[in-house]
């Protein structure tokens, strides 16, 4: 039986043309795009070395957050790992992971976790591929810190403006007695770790986009390169009724993003932490081909549900 690593079949098709593979579901979105119900550890591995031009995801990045137990606390409004915020003027609130539960023994797991995923997404990406990975003010250092003991090189940061509810809160119980102190920021910035693998030995930019397709960034325009800063804001609400993820994107955000990973406009986009599947909408709405994945069969039905709607706003 032929697989993924075979070298002598084109994966892509290989994928499109099956119904099941491992045992898990795949589904094609508008002919460009492939959803996939597995673990994102155990898909690419997979996957032939070297074939993926770019990734863009928005991990788990407190590892535990997304434990089943944790999704369950956070569904009956219990809490565990997830801060449930008071409603605001009428308003329900999303839950939002508060990372500063975690502990030094949770934070190394974080860091194992993404050492390992670092080193996976490297041996996929083709040479000069970049990945585009999501964190936050608070665990970035963490996060970009382990992904960087690989072969993926650290290239900066590109900062989403947008003031959310995290952090800015008075003191738990001595809301009162200390009304004028936070316990930390208010969080009003959202970075994304920007890596790419390192080129062949000697091989120049412009020898890598000729062989590969990679090595740089799509620009803005021809005048306009792209750019470390996106002032963006909070998720509109008709993006968030379409699709019901605590951690969903913008799809304004996320075009600039997945526009600007494959430099030559060719190429395919992967998300292995596809959720409610905003990045493949992306994908799907600038023509790009792309590969969600996602373990949870619940997201992954809301992912099948929702990318065509959000690829047409």
């Amino acid at each position: 039986m032929r697989t993924l690593q075979d070298k002598h079949i084109n994966w892509w098709e290989h994928l499109i043309n099956v119904s099941n593979f491992s045992d898990n579901k795949v589904i094609e979105i508008n002919s460009k795009g492939l959803i996939v119900n597995d673990d994102s550890f155990h898909f690419l591995k997979q996957l032939p070395d070297d074939s993926i031009e770019a990734i863009v995801t928005d991990p788990p990045y407190g590892v535990k957050e997304y434990d089943l137990e944790q999704i369950r606390k956070m569904k009956n409004g219990n809490g565990g790992v997830w801060r449930i915020p008071p409603s605001f003027d009428g308003n329900l609130r999303s839950p939002l992971p508060r990372f500063t539960a975690l502990n030094q023994k949770e934070i190394q797991r974080l860091k194992k976790y993404f050492e390992e995923f670092g080193k996976l997404i490297s041996q996929k990406l083709k040479p000069g591929g970049h990945a585009f990975i999501a964190a936050n003010s608070f665990l970035s250092i963490h996060v970009f810190g382990s992904i960087s003991n690989s072969e993926l090189q650290f290239r900066g940061e590109t900062i989403r403006l947008v003031r959310t509810m995290r952090g800015g809160d008075k003191p738990k119980n001595y809301e009162t007695e200390f009304s004028d102190v936070c316990s930390m920021p208010r969080g009003c910035y959202e970075p994304w770790g920007l890596f790419r693998k390192e080129l062949p030995k000697k091989m120049t930019v412009g020898e890598c986009l000729r062989q590969f397709g990679t090595g740089g960034l799509r620009r803005i325009s021809d005048q306009k390169p792209f750019e470390d800063v996106i002032s963006d804001g909070r998720t509109p609400r008709n993006e968030r009724n379409i699709a019901n993820h605590p951690s969903i994107k913008p799809q304004a955000f996320l075009r600039q993003i997945v526009y600007s990973s494959l430099p030559t406009g060719k190429g395919i986009v992967v998300d292995p932490f596809m959720g409610s599947g905003s990045t493949i909408a992306a994908a799907s709405a600038v023509g790009y081909n792309s590969i969600g994945i996602e373990r949870s069969t619940e997201y992954f039905e809301l992912a099948s549900e929702s990318i065509e709607k959000l690829s047409k706003i």
